[in-house]
């Protein structure tokens, strides 16, 4: 496993909340989702994390956990945001 930089990480978390932003517009927009809108986009944050984190050799697991808080904090920002965006 690869331990990441905190550049490495940044560039994960922009390109994720990009991709959230993306995934949101199409879920508000065409999706009948069982449980919910954002419980939909919280699991697709995680495994969108997941699944760059690999690319990158490492792993959530793996993490430091400033990292770990950085990116929960990042995520109730992603999702608190789109939600508000989204609601009106």
């Amino acid at each position: 496993m690869t331990i990441l930089s905190q550049e490495i990480l940044n560039d994960i978390l922009e390109y994720l909340e990009k991709s959230m932003n993306n995934l949101a517009s199409e879920a508000f927009n065409n999706l009948e989702i069982e449980g919910g809108v954002k419980d939909f986009l919280e699991n697709q944050f995680d495994i969108r994390l997941e699944n760059l984190l690999i690319a990158k050799k490492s792993s959530i697991h793996h993490l430091e956990s400033g990292m770990k808080n950085k990116i929960i904090q990042k995520k109730q920002k992603i999702i608190e945001r789109i939600s508000k965006d989204f609601e009106n």
